[in-house]
């Protein structure tokens, strides 16, 4: 990101002037017929109020109760039949065939429990990023929109560490929450 950001504003500011056109790569786009303009918002806002980044955080905590109640429950079938053949084997009634077989039924067990706790953690994650992108998109899609009338050439994410100065009166975030809330309440109907 940081790489990117460098090159865009190099492009911009150091392209060479030629008579009253400014030459920064050989691509025409809007703004090279207007005055540069740069907005920025608090992605932190928008994660905190854009109601479609709730409800994913919803969805996810959903998700992680389930998968863990699953693994809850296979730990505890696990459990009782670890307990159910530690029983037979302290009372003395195990044979060594039924020790064999529990020893196998055992390692199985443990083994599906695993498997199936990575199954669960790769559906969870491949959730997580289909959903991260999806709402990455509608960012996207409300920032085509938003900037027709504006006529930004950058609309940037503030990111701690990234800039080291902002001036607040370029700060679109609450048009940016305000306008994805509104937009995404007219889609969800």
């Amino acid at each position: 990101m940081t790489l990117v950001a460098g090159y865009l504003l190099f492009a911009h500011f150091g392209s060479k002037k030629t008579g009253n056109k400014t030459v920064a790569g050989t691509h025409a786009d809007s703004a090279s017929t207007g005055p540069f303009k740069m907005a920025y918002f608090e992605m932190d806002s928008v994660a905190a109020n854009f109601e479609m980044v709730k409800e994913l955080r919803a969805e996810m905590s959903k998700k992680e109760e389930d998968i863990n109640s699953e693994m809850d429950r296979l730990g505890k079938n696990l459990q009782q039949r670890y307990n159910y053949f530690q029983g037979k084997a302290q009372a003395g009634t195990l044979t060594a065939q039924e020790q064999e077989a529990a020893s196998q039924e055992m390692k199985t067990l443990d083994d599906q429990m695993k498997n199936r706790k990575q199954q669960l953690d790769q559906e969870y994650n491949d959730f997580t990023v289909r959903r991260q992108n999806d709402i990455k998109l509608k960012i996207e899609d409300f920032f085509k929109k938003y900037n027709q009338e504006r006529n930004y050439s950058y609309i940037v994410s503030y990111e701690q560490g990234l800039f080291y100065y902002k001036d607040t009166a370029y700060n679109i975030t609450a048009d940016v929450v305000k306008g994805l809330n509104e937009m995404y309440k007219t889609k969800a109907k």
